[in-house]
């Protein structure tokens, strides 16, 4: 038996299958609705709804629970470079890098996308990363399985982004709205069956849930993602994790920085598959 606690507003089964990482499938899913072994709030349930916040979720299956894998591609004295898997949250992530307390934390991915992560090992640094990202000097790009094929091989995409706190949502808008701020996202495609889309994605700006919602609203939601694709479609193409993952970070610094040794600096990471050896 599991217990899960509810931190957004999303749908019963999304919530399970990210909450068992790959260790719960759709079939078996399926099968613990028929047989009633999910409690929402103490009641048990047959089929799918959406949870609040706060909502208290019972399951009768253990799974299997996979260790958190992750690697360390570059270190020194300034900084930390390390590829998060799927299924762990930033601040979870951050708990497990540091373990002795001398790391800072930069910035964040989704829970459910894995890739790039850089930390500082000083004060000076993380002022200095903090800044970069900030006035968006660093480049940051990612490789995303989109469904559908693009309308053309490659384009910037411009809209207005709104988010939701109380939903953990956000919404795309072709104009401007109130509360709304500006999004660019810059792609590619890099190859294509007619079904799906592989996309080299270049992010121009960084808001919350920037790529996935910004895609959905052009008619291309990213594989594997329940809150703003289709459920049905991720179920009938095996779907059953984003298909998003930061692949490459390059870093930009001035002459006189404490960082200027690493200006040009690129990290690259090839999707995960599983494992991490050489």
């Amino acid at each position: 038996m599991k217990e899960f606690s509810v931190s957004e507003k999303i749908k019963l089964s999304r919530f399970l299958l990210d909450a068992y990482n790959g260790s719960l499938s759709f079939s078996e899913l399926n099968k613990l609705f028929r047989k009633k072994d999910i409690k929402v709030n103490g009641v048990r349930v047959n089929r799918d709804k959406v949870l609040a916040l706060g909502d208290k979720v019972t399951v009768y299956y253990d799974g299997k629970e996979k260790s958190v894998l992750y690697k360390t591609i570059y270190k020194d004295e300034n900084i930390l470079v390390s590829i998060k898997p799927k299924g762990i949250t930033s601040d979870d992530f951050y708990n497990l890098i540091n373990f002795d307390g001398k790391v800072y934390f930069c910035h964040r991915l989704d829970r459910n996308t894995d890739g790039i992560m850089i930390f500082a090992l000083n004060q000076k640094a993380y002022e200095e990363i903090l800044e970069g990202f900030k006035k968006r000097t660093f480049e940051k790009i990612y490789s995303a399985t989109v469904y559908g094929v693009m309308d053309k091989k490659e384009d910037t995409l411009e809209a207005y982004l709104f988010k939701d706190q109380k939903n953990a949502k956000v919404t795309v808008y072709d104009k401007k709205v109130k509360g709304s701020l500006p999004i660019k996202t810059k792609y590619k495609v890099v190859n294509t069956n007619g079904v799906t889309s592989e996309l080299k994605v270049t992010l121009l700006t960084g808001r919350t849930h920037q790529i996935r919602a910004h895609l959905a609203y052009m008619g291309h939601f990213v594989l594997g993602d329940g809150k703003y694709g289709s459920e049905n479609v991720n179920r009938r193409l095996g779907a059953n994790s984003l298909k998003l993952s930061a692949i490459k970070l390059v870093l930009h610094f001035k002459k006189e920085d404490y960082l200027s040794y690493l200006d040009g600096k690129t990290f690259n990471y090839e999707c995960f598959d599983g494992n991490f050896d050489d």
